[in-house]
């Protein structure tokens, strides 16, 4: 049996307790707005946990579209409606912080021109 024809078994499990019904609402031009519902196991509604929204859109960039995507705190429909924007605006700056800072990590690192890593081990 080649590699490629390995079967993996994977364990993946089911929370039972952390169980949502998913709906997206869109209107078709900005993103959409996936509320998420807690149910029981049983699929009856679960009123001990609160409803959760998450904002959804895309951004064209140099490099093509890029989705983002972020939590709006919100009791209702029509209350995270109306904090859409600032979700957005939220998810794309911690995007772009998280950005810089992956470029501030690269551009700390020494690179010495000739350097092997693996000589400062053996020496």
């Amino acid at each position: 049996m080649s590699a490629n024809d390995q079967v993996v078994n994977v364990d993946v499990k089911m929370d039972g307790d952390n169980l949502y019904i998913e709906e997206s609402i869109t209107d078709l031009t900005a993103g959409y707005i996936r509320r998420l519902t807690p149910v029981t196991s049983d699929g009856l509604p679960d009123n001990n946990r609160k409803t959760l929204f998450i904002a959804q859109t895309q951004i064209m960039t140099q490099g093509g579209l890029l989705p983002i995507q972020g939590q709006i705190e919100a009791g209702n429909l029509k209350e995270a409606l109306g904090k859409f924007p600032a979700a957005v605006n939220k998810a794309v700056e911690v995007l772009i912080e998280r950005t810089n800072e992956m470029r501030r990590q690269e551009a700390s690192r020494i690179v010495v021109p000739g350097s092997n890593v693996s000589n400062l081990f053996t020496k």
